[in-house]
């Protein structure tokens, strides 16, 4: 099965932010992330829950989504991410 990443991402810092994309993108190039979703319009349907940016992130599996948040180069991004915003995130399996 493969493995996701979700997140639901509050930006306050935009310019820091940009920083972080970089090192995050770097992250998920070595671990061969497919990018579904980076940002885009958010239409509520159900509940209340609104986001206002999300990213869906897909793996070959569970276990590489894990290795790609605890890597060192993801580490960094979040790093530098401290300040920027908020960050709701978790992995999940999938078809």
């Amino acid at each position: 099965m493969s493995g996701y990443i979700i997140a639901d991402v509050t930006v306050t810092d935009e310019a820091q932010m940009k920083v972080y994309r970089e090192w995050s993108t770097r992250a998920m190039q070595q671990f061969g992330a497919e990018v579904l979703v980076r940002g885009g319009r958010v239409e509520p349907l159900e509940g209340d829950w609104n986001p206002q940016r999300v990213v869906v992130l897909k793996f070959r599996d569970l276990a590489t989504a894990q290795a790609y948040y605890r890597s060192e180069t993801y580490t960094h991004a979040r790093t530098l991410r401290e300040g920027a915003g908020s960050i709701r995130m978790f992995a999940v399996e999938g078809a």
